[in-house]
């Protein structure tokens, strides 16, 4: 599905992605994993359109979506679903409105189609019944889930997810990780998390790739990743303070 080819971007006279290739395959659950500082951020937005790298390739099937103009990037960006890291919701519009505003920007369904719509994405996030809330009436939980709702409002082949389950308790970390683990294996939609969450990672993804100062280091399957004789690889994915990442990397 997507085949990254050394990608680099440099913002001023630094290197924030440096010669980063990998792959994310079709219907599987990829992670993309690193340091703070790492690159993470900066390869999402390149793969949904939002910057263009300065040198490589990205893949999306066979279309290279660095090369699209703005225009052209619409078709794709209808493709991909995103849930940004803090939901991004519109504070103004109730749950409804919110998860119906990308198919009245983007389709012509009637009205009545849209409240169909809407109720079936709430049900797959286990939110039935919440459509007249405002955002300020839900948990920080609760709001990611009206936002995955959302993504999933134009029916995407693919979402990513932006450090899906940042900030939240303990069991709303597991809920969305369900989530996730539920939209790719009962659905077959291809997810690419962006996270720090290395146990979550471990247990969901069939593929890993880790960064570090804007290179991959590693990629694989989980088991992979756990057997990696990289130092670089061992301290990240366990989290000791003593090895080659300094601590203020």
């Amino acid at each position: 599905m997507f085949t990254i080819r050394n990608i680099i971007k440099r913002y001023g006279g630094r290197v924030v992605l440096d010669s980063v290739s990998f792959a994310a395959e079709d219907r599987k659950i990829t992670y993309i994993l690193g340091t703070s500082g790492s690159g993470k951020s900066t390869l999402l937005k390149t793969m949904i359109g939002a910057i263009r790298p300065d040198a490589g390739e990205i893949l999306f099937n066979d279309t290279d979506i660095t090369k699209l103009s703005n225009n052209d990037l619409g078709p794709y960006r209808k493709k991909i679903g995103m849930l940004f890291q803090q939901g991004a919701l519109i504070n103004y519009l109730s749950v409804f409105d919110n998860i119906a505003l990308p198919m009245r920007e983007h389709t012509t369904l009637d009205e009545n189609i849209i409240k169909i719509m809407v109720k079936m994405k709430l049900e797959l996030v286990g939110l039935r019944d919440f459509e007249d809330l405002m955002p300020s009436q839900l948990s920080g939980g609760m709001q990611k889930r009206v936002a995955l709702a959302r993504a999933l409002a134009l029916d995407p082949s693919v979402i990513f997810f932006d450090e899906p389950t940042s900030g939240l308790d303990p069991i709303g970390r597991s809920v969305i990780t369900k989530l996730i683990a539920d939209l790719n294996r009962l659905m077959g939609i291809s997810c690419i998390v962006v996270s720090h969450a290395v146990e979550e990672a471990l247990r969901i993804a069939d593929r890993i790739v880790i960064l570090f100062r804007g290179k991959v280091i590693a990629e694989g399957t989980p088991q992979e990743i756990r057997q990696a004789p990289d130092p670089l690889v061992q301290q990240f994915i366990t989290g000791s303070v003593d090895g080659p990442i300094a601590f203020r990397a």
